[in-house]
């Protein structure tokens, strides 16, 4: 039994494109600039959510002993993990 996937902005599998090579070129540009636009509009919506927060601040102020000890440990699991990405000599000694 044969499948066909007809999704996307591809032709069918036993037909080549003729006239509508410049309407798929267009179609797959208004594509690709709309969701740049709408992941900058994200990116931008939730930095500016992120700076109106200041939940940092409330922090630090408050619990700043607490907040340095799980900054040191946090970045002493970062410098472990970075020790599993250096190469290990793997040759066995006989």
């Amino acid at each position: 039994m044969r499948t066909t996937n007809d999704t996307g902005f591809a032709a069918p599998a036993g037909r080549n494109l003729g006239t509508e090579r410049r309407t798929l070129a267009f179609a797959e540009l208004i594509a690709t600039v709309g969701l740049t636009l709408c992941t900058a509009i994200a990116a931008i919506v939730v930095t500016a959510g992120m700076a109106r927060a200041d939940v940092g601040g409330d922090v630090i102020g408050n619990e700043s002993g607490l907040f340095a000890l799980a900054l040191l440990l946090g970045l002493v699991f970062i410098g472990i993990g970075g020790f599993s990405l250096l190469p290990w000599d793997r040759r066995h000694r006989h």
